[in-house]
């Protein structure tokens, strides 16, 4: 099942856009081949209590344009879907504006005492407010579900907004683009049990921080798990063909792709052989790392 990938945007960097009653949307000018056009922050509600969703990256432009957005209202709370750099550090200085809490799962990664498991991870951020799977939260006239989604990073979390039947899907399902699973915080058999439970949910939009709107997700989330399981039917081709090493499969896997992502797809391509080790249909010596020799399973 390919995937349909939506990538009409149109908009303005540091222009607010009113994308439905009760939410507006200004992006940051920092796009790059991981973030597309830049960061969508999301603002949630009007007037006596609304609710800023994944602030941005630190650039003192969009976070003029946040606070220029919501001049005269009063902010009630920070969201965060996850803790990557392009999404959660302009929380402080939206926090020092405004004076509301920020919510969230956690701090960047779960290991004990916080441990920088990865690149691009914001590990000055921790919430004021921990944020569980199926809390609610409310605020002037909307509320929203969190639905933790684990697989991106181990902090991940969906809002879905009950008032417009509509999810906050942040960078676990996107239009423009597939999502990177970067071990160790990145877990491939999380990610793809994130996506059962999305595609189990009954929203009829999602709205990622990345990129334009997903209309019918739940097609559209079933194409993302057929592509992970195909993935996993390359990985297991190229084993079965002698490739041992992540640098040989990426070449064959992602032949078309830009070769500046092939170390990003390398990561990915550990995340799907960590899955395939744990679930005995791949194998290596000694614990998956990315300069591990792989096998097919003894």
């Amino acid at each position: 099942m390919a995937i349909q990938f939506r990538t009409a945007l149109a908009f303005e960097y540091g222009q607010v856009a009113r994308l439905s009653p009760s939410i507006r949307r200004v992006i940051a000018r920092n796009p790059s081949l991981f973030t597309f056009h830049g960061t969508g922050t999301y603002i949630l509600g009007t007037d006596n209590g609304v609710a800023i969703i994944d602030p941005g990256p630190d650039l003192a432009e969009h976070v003029e344009a946040v606070l220029a957005a919501v001049a005269g209202e009063t902010v009630s709370h920070i969201l965060i879907t996850h803790t990557h750099i392009d999404h959660s550090p302009a929380a402080a200085a939206v926090k020092a504006a405004t004076g509301a809490p920020t919510y969230g799962f956690g701090p960047h990664g779960t290991s004990p005492g916080g441990a920088q498991v990865e690149e691009g991870g914001d590990y000055d951020f921790t919430p004021d407010r921990v944020v569980a799977d199926g809390d609610v939260i409310e605020g002037a006239g909307w509320t929203v579900e969190a639905v933790h989604t684990p697989g991106h990073t181990s902090n991940h979390l969906c809002f879905a907004f009950r008032e417009e039947n509509l999810l906050f899907s942040g960078d676990h399902v996107m239009g423009w683009s597939t999502t990177v699973v970067s071990p160790p915080d990145g877990d491939m058999a999380a990610y793809m049990a994130s996506l059962v439970k999305l595609r189990a949910r009954d929203e009829q939009r999602y709205w990622p921080t990345h990129g334009p709107a997903i209309d019918d997700p739940e097609p559209y989330v079933a194409s993302f798990i057929a592509h992970r399981q195909e993935r996993e039917r390359q990985i297991g081709r190229c084993l079965a063909d002698g490739l041992a090493t992540i640098p040989e499969m990426v070449a064959v896997i992602y032949a078309e792709v830009d070769p500046k992502l092939h170390r990003a797809a390398g990561r990915s391509v550990l995340a799907h052989l960590i899955h395939m080790v744990d679930s005995g249909r791949a194998a290596c010596a000694g614990p998956p790392a990315i300069e591990s020799r792989y096998r097919p399973p003894d």
